[in-house]
């Protein structure tokens, strides 16, 4: 495809160059096979290149107007809107993402991008007093410099631009390093867009590579001051290991295993929707995605009828059909590893409710219940169309159960009482919990991440400002201040 084809190079200092690696990365339409583009890959003299560039041009991009730097996010928001269809198309070709999908991530990156215009004016400086006569302190808050960001492949447009917008509104210079499986959509295209938008060169710099190629000197790098990293929590703690050995801050956004609970006193059919579009939104790749599905004993049976029946309905194929639901997986490899889990599980004594049939990467839903607690599943990501029907008895054993993980990032709980789901609400261990809604959920100006494996850190709104820039203190003294010697 000649649009992929014409993305297919690195961004460096403004110009769009090729890798000067030995091998490509072959980017593949995870429904047909079809070979989209290669593109080969960055080394570390270009991933140095890119870093150097932000740097010297983040300099004056932090002195100019902040009015001014508002501008090219105006521009940006228009050029998304104006661009929607071949965007959508892009999500579709490389991501495997339906219609709904792809409408899903452009809403959130346009309120994002509206957020950047609030942000580009936002940092404000302080004045506190002072212990000492005729002394006043300020406080200025300055952009960090540069970041250096690492993008999933889930939702990448919004995920990469979730932490380069922001940045680039604050002052800051970005080198971003897309997920090789989608180095258009979350790479490439963002560049072109910015670039189109009347963004300096050498502010946004996009090296598309591998580890295998760099290893980890795209966060040993000198120049970044804060690594931004999205994707599973294995690879967050290698980054966050690296990124304090060398005095980086680092923000992750990690992985979940949320659950979503429905109460006694819940209205179940509209539960069931609830808990069908975080399960299998987007194939279940999704870091938010209610994983467990917490049922109460007492309505688990008519619960369990209307689920089953509500995610059988599902259409499973091609995704640029807008009567499909759920597309293919990102590739083949996690298809097979997510059938592996389940084959384990039910190995282990689970009861299937519904199995899908997996051709190539393209997944029909399954659906298990009757887990063991201590079940491998029920402890893990699961990034696939797989819903875990689990029973409890009582709130007590409600807030247990959904606590009994490493993850702690989004969930749900649903009743007819709102104080009391947020009374259950309060107790669940994790960094955002909707009362009668879905497990998926992001607001430009309410603090998103996890707490325990999901992440540290926060984004979005005031969090986005503490993560991109940092405090000076500049005391004056008026007048003559005495010494002891």
């Amino acid at each position: 495809m000649s649009y992929f084809s014409e993305l297919a190079l690195q961004y460096i200092d403004g110009e769009w160059c090729s890798g000067s690696g030995s091998w490509d990365i072959v980017d593949v339409d995870p429904y047909s096979g079809d070979k989209l583009a290669t593109i080969t890959v960055a080394t570390v003299a270009e991933v140095d290149r890119a870093y150097r560039a932000a740097e010297r041009a983040q300099r004056s991009w932090a002195a100019t107007n902040p009015y001014q730097r508002r501008l090219v996010f105006e521009r940006m928001l228009r050029l998304v809107e104006e661009r929607e269809g071949e965007i959508v198309r892009a999500i579709m070709a490389e991501l495997g993402g339906t219609a709904l999908k792809a409408g899903f991530e452009l809403s959130l990156v346009k309120d994002m991008l509206r957020e950047c215009l609030h942000l580009s004016v936002a940092t404000e400086g302080r004045l506190l007093p002072s212990t000492a006569p005729g002394k006043e302190n300020r406080l200025h808050r300055l952009p960090v410099g540069v970041v250096g960001v690492i993008s999933p492949f889930n939702f990448p447009l919004f995920l990469a631009l979730k932490a380069i917008a922001p940045a680039l509104a604050l002052g800051n210079g970005v080198v971003l390093k897309p997920h090789q499986e989608t180095p258009i959509v979350g790479g490439s295209l963002i560049a072109r867009l910015f670039e189109d938008a009347g963004l300096p060169p050498g502010l946004l710099n996009v090296v598309i590579t591998d580890i295998a190629e760099i290893g980890d000197s795209f966060l040993e790098h000198p120049v970044p001051k804060v690594i931004s990293f999205t994707g599973s929590d294995q690879i967050g703690r290698h980054v966050a290991t690296v990124a304090a050995a060398h005095f980086k801050r680092s923000v992750l956004e990690l992985g979940g295993n949320s659950a979503l609970i429905v109460l006694d006193d819940a209205d179940l059919d509209y539960a069931v929707d609830a808990a069908v579009f975080s399960r299998f939104v987007h194939q279940g790749q999704v870091c938010m995605a209610a994983n467990r599905v917490l049922v109460d004993r007492s309505v688990l049976a008519e619960f369990t009828e209307k689920f089953v029946a509500k995610v059988a309905s599902l259409t499973v194929g091609d995704p640029r059909d807008p009567a499909t639901h759920i597309g293919p997986l990102i590739n083949s490899v996690q298809a097979d590893a997510i059938n592996a889990q389940v084959d384990q599980a039910i190995a282990g004594g689970a009861t299937v409710l519904l199995r899908g049939v997996t051709s190539g990467s393209l997944m029909a839903p399954t659906v298990l219940t009757g887990l063991a607690e201590d079940a491998p599943i029920l402890q893990r990501e699961l990034f696939g169309p797989v819903a875990l029907l689990v029973p409890f008895d009582g709130e007590e054993e409600a807030v247990r159960l959904a606590n009994h993980t490493p993850f702690g990032l989004s969930g749900a709980v649903h009743t007819a009482d709102i104080e009391r789901g947020v009374r259950v609400a309060q107790r669940i261990e994790t960094g955002m919990i909707h009362v009668n809604g879905g497990t998926i959920a992001d607001e430009p100006g309410v603090p998103f991440g996890g707490e325990k494996n999901s992440g540290v850190g926060r984004l979005n709104g005031e969090s986005t400002v503490d993560a991109f820039t940092t405090l000076k203190w500049i005391s004056v003294q008026h007048g003559r201040a005495p010494f002891p010697f």
